[in-house]
């Protein structure tokens, strides 16, 4: 579906005539609405009655497409208009469970006093008895502040649950891993630290999520050195893999190489900085970036980058563009080199559009909404648990992309999310790396 963020279900009913459903589309598709799934409700003699999934910009956005659909008369209106993204939220998305069901004094005696008694004392002899006698090693603590959720910024840790419920649903579905969300009414580098070093105990590996920058880099390179579990920071790690497996498919598509292409990253904040060091872990020689910001390009030049003072200048003169501004419409498209590959992955909007892109000479175009971190974040922390990792490693992630990438349907840039088998290559390729360096220090 479109660039919007305003979801919602449209009850239209239409005549049982041929012809005024295409009407009622063809007023959407002319003010720029996406339709999802259309369901018939009813159908009857004199008139049908159909649910239509609807992303839009905004609430004015939505009016105005109303209208036009109420505008059509001779019978076509819309009844009424439902939230199902609401009520699937409703309570709550997630919700801690057991594993075992007591239904017996002898069930509650072993699961809880006296049994549980020796359990302890075996976990007090030997710590890594926790690891088969608990649920720690298949936990991920989901930890946020609140300052940078999706695309509404600092909402603050409560307005943010949502999507941290909606990351422990991720990993539960796709790899059996219980995500715990933790919650942090601080954004105080020093306190974010202390608190996760407090709790860490608790989890097999931490997720940091939504943390805005410049302090998320802070954050995760102290915990990284100060926590023998893995730490990653999804908006940034999560990202940059999933991108990275999206270039390398698309230069598979125009017949390019990445490791002897120049690759431009317009954008170093998390994401781009992170993007712009996966690129170089993996290869790319020439790895070149530009942000109005000078600490994020003295990030980029600390990390072996080459700096540009001029996104004009990084379309000038790179073969493979990557933007994550969070600037809609940033590239024009006298900008675009015949020939290049844009992969402009700001959400909801991107910089360019990819038919835009394609149209002013580029090879190869897409947008964010196909580079998705859920195709990484679950298997790479799968991986990392199952083989008990001590932290996340560039070789893990390289790994993860390539694993993407072989996973990918010949003219698609990534596998669709629904598909189990990505989760599991990805699981399988970390773990596998996890064992082959298991001594090695090469920490992100």
């Amino acid at each position: 579906m479109a660039q919007g963020q305003f979801l919602r279900n449209l009850i239209i009913e239409t005549p049982s005539k041929p012809g005024n459903l295409g009407k009622v589309t063809m007023a959407i598709g002319q003010l720029n609405g996406d339709i999802g799934d259309i369901q018939t409700i009813k159908v009857g003699t004199i008139s049908t009655i159909r649910e239509i999934a609807l992303l839009c910009n905004d609430k004015e956005h939505l009016e105005e497409i109303v209208e036009a659909i109420d505008n059509l008369k001779h019978g076509i209106k819309v009844q009424a208009i439902t939230d199902d993204v609401l009520q699937m939220h409703e309570g709550g998305k997630i919700h801690m469970k057991a594993t075992h069901q007591i239904r017996s004094l002898a069930d509650l005696r072993r699961v809880y006093t006296p049994g549980v008694a020796s359990v302890c004392k075996t976990i007090h002899e030997d710590p890594e008895q926790a690891n088969y006698f608990t649920g720690i090693s298949n936990s991920v603590a989901i930890v946020t502040d609140g300052t940078a959720i999706l695309g509404l910024g600092d909402i603050g840790p409560v307005a943010g649950m949502p999507v941290m419920e909606g990351k422990a649903v991720l990993f539960d579905q796709f790899v059996g891993i219980s995500g715990i969300p933790i919650l942090l009414d601080t954004s105080d580098p020093d306190e974010v630290v202390a608190t996760v070093k407090h709790i860490h105990q608790g989890f097999g590996a931490i997720l940091l999520e939504d943390i805005g920058s410049p302090h998320c880099f802070e954050i995760e390179e102290r915990l990284k050195k100060e926590l023998p579990i893995p730490v990653m920071h999804d908006d940034q790690h999560g990202t940059a893999v999933v991108a990275l497996a999206a270039a390398l498919t698309a230069c598979k598509h125009v017949g390019a190489d990445l490791a002897n292409s120049s690759v431009g990253q317009i954008g170093l904040g998390a994401a781009g900085l992170a993007i712009s060091r996966m690129f170089m872990a993996y290869g790319v020689k020439e790895m070149r970036g530009t942000d109005p910001n000078p600490h994020a390009k003295e990030m980029l030049a600390g990390h072996g980058g080459t700096v540009v003072d001029s996104m004009e200048e990084i379309m000038e003169t790179c073969d493979l563009i990557i933007a994550t501004t969070g600037v809609a419409n940033l590239i024009k498209p006298e900008m675009v080199r015949k020939g290049q590959i844009i992969l402009a992955l700001s959400n909801p909007n991107a910089e360019i559009a990819p038919d835009v892109a394609l149209e002013a000479g580029a090879a190869y175009a897409a947008d964010g909404r196909l580079v998705n971190n859920v195709l990484g974040f679950p298997g790479i922390f799968r991986g990392a648990l199952n083989a008990n990792a001590k932290s996340i490693t560039y070789p893990m992630l390289i790994a993860a992309a390539l694993a993407i990438v072989d996973s990918t349907k010949r003219d698609d840039l990534v596998p669709h999310p629904l598909d189990p088998n990505v989760h599991i290559n990805v699981a399988l390729a970390v773990e596998k790396v996890v064992y082959e360096e298991q001594d090695q220090d090469q920490e992100i």
